[in-house]
């Protein structure tokens, strides 16, 4: 079997087996709309496997008012399994194109601040000052700045210049607005505005200066799980990109979900990355979601989804590393149902050369990282080092 996230319900689609006589047969889904994601249970005693529908927070599976469909499943099989990873099934069970003027979404190459963060070298927050942050609350213009910070306007601008100078269109920043230091594993509703910055971050000199090079940058929303919180601000976080230059966010739901009991995959969640898509389609704003449901073809339907997680990504291999043999699976797996951010581009492979604390290696090298390119499809390509 692929590599996949085995858990005590199961199996995570989509699933890529290979029989004993060399039959590959592949099991996913499609169109997954104001529906549940579906894992697998598996029999092992019969080999049989059964539908599970991830449960809400009171442990119903879904609800459904006529008129309703339900997903599609789907069953790929084939004695060669680049038949499976040609096929187009999973993207045309999916409705056609609703977004009628799609000239805004354009492939893009990018480089961020990121990386550093991720492997420790820098930090998301701007002070250690206050370990209880409460949002509108806090005056972080009176804050000590912790010195690790890496979402400045001077790193931002340098980003700015690297991206011009060697052929990139666009810059993320990562942490670049007030609430990190207390985001994570505190079951906060509120953490996030998505539109007030740190006071090193100053939005409208950062604007004019990518302007002025040719560069578009790219906003992150972290939402720390409270879906409910984003979708409060979501509108005003919306127009505040646009008001900005900005026309793609990356968006991310790291932590347990809010409301508690909620999970990624339950059909309110579930519910919630499409109206964030749709809502973002209103805006002509392209979305790169981390963390969300893993893809089921709907970027057919909605290409303003021009790239999203839904796995093991690079960052892991800051935090202990992946087999080498992940990248080998994930285009019969995750990539049935849609591109993937993997973010590529590792250059250097002992991570203690970027911060003396991380002992991780990546389980990678230069032509490895490089080949990801072409084999991780996706028209958002990020040189992640």
């Amino acid at each position: 079997m692929s590599q996949t996230s085995f858990s005590t319900t199961g199996v995570q689609t989509s699933l890529m087996m290979k029989t004993a006589d060399g039959l590959y047969i592949n099991l996913h889904e499609a169109a997954l709309i104001n529906y549940s994601c579906m894992h697998l249970n598996l029999d092992d005693k019969n080999m049989i496997f059964e539908s599970w529908l991830t449960p809400d927070a009171i442990g119903d599976k879904g609800y459904m008012q006529a008129p309703n469909t339900s997903p599609w499943r789907t069953i790929m099989v084939s004695d060669d399994a680049r038949d499976i990873l040609a096929s187009k099934m999973t993207l045309n069970l999916n409705e056609p194109c609703k977004i009628e003027d799609t000239t805004w979404i354009k492939p893009i190459k990018y480089v961020g601040v990121w990386w550093e963060m991720i492997t420790g070298k820098s930090s998301w927050s701007y002070t250690n000052d206050y370990p209880s942050v409460q949002l509108g609350v806090t005056d972080y213009s009176k804050a000590k700045p912790n010195g690790t910070h890496g979402a400045t306007t001077k790193k931002v601008k340098k980003y700015i210049d690297f991206a011009a100078e060697h052929g990139f269109g666009g810059v993320l920043v990562e942490g670049w607005n007030e609430g990190w230091e207390d985001w994570f594993g505190h079951s906060k509703d509120y953490v996030f505005d998505f539109v007030t910055p740190y006071p090193d971050f100053d939005v409208k000199g950062i604007q004019a200066y990518a302007k002025s090079k040719g560069i578009k940058m790219i906003m992150h929303h972290e939402t720390s799980g409270s879906v409910r919180n984003y979708e409060r601000y979501m509108d005003k976080a919306y127009q505040f990109m646009k008001d900005n230059g900005y026309d793609a966010v990356k968006s991310g739901y790291v932590g347990n979900i809010l409301p508690q009991g909620e999970s990624n995959y339950n059909q309110w969640v579930v519910n919630h990355y499409q109206y964030a898509l749709e809502k973002a389609a209103e805006y002509k704003i392209m979305i790169n979601a981390h963390e969300a449901v893993r893809p089921t073809g709907i970027s057919r339907t909605y290409p303003n989804l021009i790239g999203n997680e839904s796995a093991r990504g690079t960052e892991y291999q800051s935090f202990g590393g992946s087999k080498p043999n992940h990248v080998t699976l994930l285009p019969f797996t995750r990539l049935i149902g849609g591109p993937m951010d993997y973010t590529p581009g590792v250059f250097e492979m002992d991570l203690s050369k970027l911060n003396p604390d991380n002992h991780s290696h990546v389980n990678s090298t230069i032509a490895n990282q490089l080949a990801l390119y072409v084999t991780m499809y996706s028209p958002l390509q990020m040189a992640a080092d």
